[in-house]
């Protein structure tokens, strides 16, 4: 949907570069195929693995992170992104509502142009604009942290064990 929404919406997003970061799984034959399949092969670039370091930097020099995802378990791109002051652009379903919070532009991962006006909103936001989403995106990645999991996480063992070490 990423690729034909790029291809197919608003003189806006013509210029727009796709990097699509992630190892092949489902559908992947066709998402490969789809860039040449639409005209767009010299716009959009696969990165099966991509190291931590690498990965940040294209966080950080992104315009913006879309996930248009049908359904996220939990959704640790999207809060990477926010960590790096990337706008996430994401689908209104799943856990990514809760993830992103406020900082997110939701879009209905199964309708073209909703995808199309979340990538624009990202793209045409004023400075000022943005700068609040960054923040906001700050805010919301720092309440889901490593240190904060596993101090939930040993607050329940304590409370289901009965015991406080």
């Amino acid at each position: 949907m990423l690729i034909r929404t790029v291809l197919s919406k608003g003189q806006s997003l013509n210029d727009l570069q796709l990097v699509i970061v992630g190892k092949k799984g489902w559908l992947y034959e066709e998402i490969l195929k789809a860039p040449e399949q639409f005209g767009v092969s010299d716009r959009v670039k696969f990165l099966e693995f991509v190291p931590d370091e690498d990965l940040q930097v294209l966080y950080e020099k992104a315009a913006a992170f879309a996930l248009p995802s049908l359904y996220e378990g939990f959704g640790l791109p999207v809060l990477e992104a926010m960590a790096r002051g990337c706008p996430v652009v994401v689908s209104n379903v799943s856990s990514l509502p809760e993830i992103a919070g406020d900082a997110g532009i939701y879009i209905d991962p199964e309708d073209v142009t909703s995808i199309a006006k979340g990538l624009e909103t990202a793209l045409e936001e004023t400075k000022e604009e943005r700068k609040r989403r960054v923040e906001a995106g700050l805010h919301q990645a720092a309440k889901f942290t490593w240190e904060k999991a596993a101090q939930q996480t040993l607050a329940i063992l304590e409370e289901v064990g009965g015991k406080k070490p």
